[in-house]
């Protein structure tokens, strides 16, 4: 599948008083393989630094985008240690001298063998330049899954998709801990957060609001674990599949109702 290249996403401008303030960084979205995977990179503006999220795939077309904006890639950020989210960090460090961050339960469940990497636990804050990247340890479709947030946006791997979430099939996933964890996003997670997921499973949305997945993810609309565990391990696969769209609240109560939960 060939790459697809995103129009840079800029981090939000604050107007105060009449005056502009410059964001410090850029977010570049290249879209690649067969998964439809997104991977971020992190552009620093007055260091040119760069981190790559999730290199996977090609990395041939990672290493063109930022050879092309000039960046010297310091950092990769893993969003969990499933393959078709690593599967690039070897060639990405084979032409760059890059630290591996990767939450430390992420580390232990799945043993990848990096060389010593960053242990994260969750409340971190990754220093790019000039440019914060806070740390939010999100466990549920893995046992060390994260979410990076900078400025209002937030990078969620597969925690989180538009309109979806991630599965609970693999080792370490745990659908109870995933529906504590989205509870927690959908009220502490400012409504004006853009999501950047890691799939690119709603193509006619491939970014979202948190305020738009609060309306329209059928995952938030549960408020309790029993039946978002029952939804997202055997009801879920059999009647939906992406591209995703939203489901309002009511839609969602009719589905429980069809399904009795």
């Amino acid at each position: 599948m060939p790459s697809i290249a995103y129009t840079v996403v800029i981090t939000s401008t604050t107007i105060l008083a009449a005056m502009t303030i410059k964001p410090t960084y850029s977010i570049h979205t290249l879209e690649l393989g067969p998964m439809e995977n997104f991977i971020y990179v992190v552009e620093d503006h007055h260091t040119k630094r760069a981190a790559i999220v999730d290199p996977a795939w090609d990395v041939t077309e990672i290493l063109k985008l930022t050879s092309l904006h000039g960046l010297n890639v310091t950092d990769i950020l893993l969003s969990h240690c499933h393959h078709d989210h690593i599967n690039g960090v070897e060639d990405v460090l084979l032409k760059h001298d890059a630290q591996i961050h990767l939450m430390k339960a992420e580390n232990e469940f799945w043993h990848p063998g990096f060389i010593k990497p960053r242990l994260l636990t969750g409340g971190e804050i990754i220093k790019l330049g000039k440019t914060d990247i806070h740390v939010l340890h999100t466990p549920g479709h893995s046992k060390g899954s994260a979410c990076f947030k900078i400025g209002n946006q937030l990078i969620t791997g597969d925690t989180m998709f538009v309109y979806g979430c991630g599965h609970c099939r693999l080792g370490g996933s745990d659908p109870e801990v995933l529906f504590a964890t989205l509870q927690k996003l959908k009220h502490e997670i400012p409504a004006d957060t853009i999501i950047l997921p890691g799939h690119n499973y709603a193509p006619a949305h491939p970014n979202s609001s948190m305020a738009e997945q609060i309306k329209g993810n059928p995952f938030l609309h549960f408020d309790n674990a029993y039946d978002f565990t029952k939804y997202r391990t055997k009801i879920h696969d059999q009647i939906r599949s992406d591209p995703y769209d939203a489901i309002s609240a009511d839609e969602m109560a009719e589905h429980c109702r069809q399904y009795q939960l």
